[in-house]
């Protein structure tokens, strides 16, 4: 496993508080982690990266390519983008997302999974694309339950029973936007609704009005 060193760029959404990934890290590590809301400009600024066995930078919703930049379909290095998942305002999870580019070193992407394992996190390798995995799949879901609550399919009550009780989810989807957010629901499909254009990204109507009474 390769040691690495840690540069805080900003408030954190993967490590908001102390973690066994963060507390790890040694100053003079041989691969370097960029962690925060502005990793992606401090990754930007740092010089002589190309000798890490890994470089990690934190993203939010946009592709690691925006920080790399692409040529061709070639694009790929010694650098990773992670996010560790977060549903709004819930504690983050064990997961960690992996992002690859097309020819990012097979070294690289096992020197990272390493070092985010040995810290207890769990790993899901994936593409360069805007929202990952977890929010590619989850958010239509999400605006599609909003969208039946709005057309009184059912009560709130009886669509989160439904699911649980039908398909054996821990918590139904009104529920849980209740409590993790809907207005960062809103900021995150609005942010996919962008990027992708796809209809089953925009904000249904209560994260629309959520986010405009959070504005207030």
């Amino acid at each position: 496993m390769s040691n690495y060193r840690i540069v805080q760029a900003g408030q954190s959404r993967s490590f908001p508080v102390a973690h066994a990934f963060t507390q790890q890290a040694d100053a003079n590590g041989a691969a370097c982690v960029f962690v925060g809301k502005d990793a992606g400009s401090a990754f930007a600024a740092a010089d002589e990266l190309g000798a890490c066995p890994f470089v990690a930078v934190e993203l939010g919703q946009e592709c690691l390519g925006a920080h790399t930049g692409e040529s061709s379909g070639t694009e790929g290095s010694n650098v990773v983008g992670f996010a560790r998942f977060r549903l709004g305002r819930a504690d983050p999870t064990a997961l960690v997302e992996l992002v690859r580019q097309p020819q990012t070193r097979d070294s690289a992407i096992a020197a990272a999974r390493a070092a985010f394992e040995a810290a207890g996190l769990k790993v899901a390798v994936c593409g360069d694309f805007p929202g990952r995995i977890v929010d590619r799949l989850i958010r239509p879901y999400l605006n599609a339950a909003l969208r039946r609550l709005d057309e009184k399919l059912a009560s709130a009550q009886d669509l989160d029973k439904t699911l649980c009780l039908g398909l054996g989810y821990p918590e139904g989807p009104i529920s849980l936007l209740q409590r993790t957010g809907l207005a960062e629901h809103h900021d995150v499909t609005q942010a996919l609704y962008l990027a992708l254009g796809q209809e089953a990204y925009a904000p249904a109507r209560r994260a629309q009005v959520a986010k405009a009474r959070a504005g207030i």
